[in-house]
């Protein structure tokens, strides 16, 4: 059964510097409404090992950290049509791209954008890219997705990635 899912709103502060974009939040992100609920996700592992922060705190500690690190959370996609969690289920034809012109506008100081995934990535280039009448001198990288349907790639490598991306020069 193939439904009409929406994103959520956006995690960030006038501090924000890099902006990590998914493509939509799975079902289970859409019951707990909150980004990467997925257990097996490993997202917050992540990003509370690159942060110094409990990645099972709760959800508002955790967002807490992400805007006081200067990230913003978001998805390229405000809504779609899709029968499953997978990225690979997503009727192209149905995505509509949140609004980032606006986004940007209202957060000038981010300078990097990680796409959590090739689908993220790839909808933000046909999607969100070609209507930005300017995206400055924004630095993109394609991480690999922390979802636990990227089972082939271990969680050393997703980290050093991540890692590559995201940590201060000083922690590389």
């Amino acid at each position: 059964m193939t439904l009409r899912v929406h994103s959520f709103d956006p995690i960030s502060d006038a501090h924000s510097r890099v902006l990590i974009l998914g493509s939509m939040p799975g079902k289970a992100s859409l019951r707990a409404a909150q980004y990467y609920a997925h257990p097996q996700n490993a997202f917050w592992k992540i990003l509370g090992a690159l942060f110094d922060f409990d990645p099972d705190a709760a959800y508002e500690t955790r967002t807490a950290q992400l805007r006081a690190s200067g990230i913003a959370l978001w998805d390229v996609m405000r809504s779609c049509v899709r029968a499953s969690s997978l990225d690979s289920d997503i009727e192209e034809a149905s995505i509509v791209a949140n609004p980032f012109g606006a986004f940007l506008n209202d957060h000038p100081g981010i300078h990097t954008v990680c796409f959590n995934g090739a689908k993220a990535e790839a909808s933000w280039r046909r999607h969100v890219l070609p209507y930005l009448s300017d995206a400055g001198d924004i630095a993109y990288h394609r991480l690999p997705s922390t979802s636990p349907a990227n089972a082939s790639i271990r969680y050393e490598e997703k980290f050093e990635a991540w890692r590559a991306a995201l940590a201060p020069p000083a922690a590389r």
